[in-house]
């Protein structure tokens, strides 16, 4: 401790002003994590299970994560292979797309797995999107000159 003790005098409005600037930015950086589910029943159609295997891509491609829950009703309850081996066909047929984050795990009637996109798929949200025909350098309309460094004689006097 310094002798004689030091203090600072400040503004305290300035100094909560900059503190919660500094936690608004700080909540822009955090990482949003969202989780979808997907539904199937263990007797699914083999169309219905494309569709919903789309679905699931659809999320993965978005960045999201994928909670695949199978819903067993009756004696299906009796046949949990069904439901495992139906979740192992979907991590199969996209595992370019992502990897199982949690194993297929029996929870009462349900059997449930969760499906995390790859780090590098994640995209960036709320980004600009080009309209077609549009690039992201600057440029000049056709038919202007180009610009040099240096100033004519008109555009000096």
């Amino acid at each position: 401790m310094a002798r004689p003790p030091v203090c600072k005098l400040m503004d305290f409005g300035k100094f909560k002003y900059e503190s919660a600037l500094k936690a608004r930015e700080a909540r822009r950086n955090q990482q949003q994590t969202v989780i979808k589910e997907m539904k199937l029943r263990p007797k699914i159609d083999p169309h219905d299970y494309e569709t919903k295997k789309g679905h699931v891509v659809r999320f993965l491609k978005a960045g999201d994560k994928v909670k695949v829950t199978i819903m067993f009703r009756g004696r299906e309850q009796s046949r949990p292979e069904l439901g495992f081996r139906l979740l192992r066909r979907l991590e199969d047929e996209i595992q370019e797309l992502g990897y199982v984050e949690a194993a297929p795990k029996q929870d009462g009637r349900n059997m449930i797995m969760v499906i995390a996109p790859h780090k590098a798929s994640k995209p960036a949200r709320g980004g600009t999107k080009l309209r077609e025909g549009e690039s992201d350098e600057f440029s000049p309309e056709p038919g202007a000159e180009p610009e040099t460094g240096t100033a004519t004689a008109e555009q000096q006097s």
